[in-house]
């Protein structure tokens, strides 16, 4: 009985931690002021008819706090490029320099700066939801352990437990949103 109930409580944390990890992710697509090239993370280009990541196609960098640059290694994949970019509604434009593809990524605005911090609190709570549902589904398995053996007063230290898992995965993102919203807010 003690091997199934760790192996639940492995699974409900490393399922946790997955989610917070999924959210990491996602927040770096977000930008707060400097440019960084994990914007381009999500963007696929039509590489010979398959769709490809844009970081395996070119170079990517960031010269300096509010450009990035994009080197194609093969000069007839360039207008590919600029269209997944130009496409891909991230709010800002690429420009062709004939070898290369300049982002001159905007000055956030305060109104822009909250709308990102919406984004990012969305994103937390989807991520706090997703660790609630872990909670969930490991309590649904203690409780057919429960069913099947497990006795009462183990069961309610092993709830507790998930439930720790939980509070401690919910401070992490917190502190995630936290970090992300002053960098957002700072000017």
């Amino acid at each position: 009985m003690e091997e199934n109930t760790k192996f639940i409580f492995d699974f409900a944390l490393n399922s946790m931690d997955q989610s917070v990890n999924h959210l990491q992710k996602e927040l770096s697509k977000i930008r707060a002021g400097r440019a960084s090239t994990s914007i381009l993370d999500g963007i696929m280009v039509n590489y010979y008819d398959t769709p490809t990541p844009i970081q395996n196609i070119a170079s990517l960098s960031t010269p300096d706090a509010r450009t990035i640059l994009i080197q194609p290694w093969e000069k007839p994949i360039l207008s590919e490029i600029i269209n997944s970019i130009n496409s891909s509604n991230l709010g800002f434009l690429a420009q062709d320099t004939g070898d290369k593809i300049i982002i001159n990524l905007p000055i956030l605005t305060e109104e822009r700066r909250k709308e990102l911090v919406k984004q990012v609190k969305s994103e937390t709570e989807l991520c706090k939801v997703s660790i609630r549902n872990s909670r969930r589904e490991a309590n649904d398995e203690l409780k057919k352990l429960n069913k099947s053996g497990l006795s009462d007063d183990d069961l309610r230290s092993a709830e507790e437990k998930v439930q720790l898992f939980t509070d401690e995965q919910i401070k992490k993102v917190d502190a995630i949103f936290l970090t992300k919203e002053k960098d957002i807010l700072t000017v």
